[in-house]
């Protein structure tokens, strides 16, 4: 006669539990596997959000491009303020190239402003997208008076 018994241990080993042993797959921090690209656009929003924080910036973009921007605002069912007018960015792997065009306050110092401008939108581009800021060129398209008067929004509803 054959002892069809399997052979089980003891009772010691049958109440510890088993390891098993976990392979990796890919290596390395999960959060880095794969591929993040970011488009102009958005580089484009952050950085005239960011431009249009610093004091001494009246608007963005030259008068034509205001004007048809006021325009296109008012149009019914249109889209909202655009805050990429004036901004245009050229966004690669690892870096951004950044062109803005802006509208300063009359009596403010353009260079104090431009400096200004300039590291608000490096601070905030770089450390929302993580992308170095290789350069800011800005082109300053107009000077705001102050017997200018305000382009006034009409109302929809009287």
């Amino acid at each position: 006669m054959t002892d069809t018994t399997q052979n089980r241990g003891t009772e010691a080993e049958a109440a510890t539990p088993r390891r098993t042993q976990v392979t990796k797959r890919g290596g390395g921090d999960p959060g880095a596997r794969g591929r993040t690209t970011i488009a102009d656009g958005v580089v484009e929003k952050i950085a005239g959000m960011a431009a249009r924080d610093v004091d001494g910036v009246h608007a963005m973009g030259s008068g034509l491009s205001r004007t048809f921007g006021a325009v296109r605002d008012r149009v019914p069912g249109g889209t909202t303020k655009s805050v990429t007018r004036g901004v245009k960015a050229e966004v690669g792997e690892v870096q951004a190239a950044l062109d803005l065009e802006i509208v300063v306050e009359y009596g403010v110092s353009i260079a104090d402003v431009a400096r200004d401008v300039r590291e608000n939108v490096i601070n905030a581009v770089e450390r929302m997208t993580g992308l170095e800021v290789v350069e800011v060129n800005i082109a300053v398209s107009d000077v705001k008076l102050p017997e200018e008067e305000e382009e006034e929004e009409e109302r929809r509803i009287q």
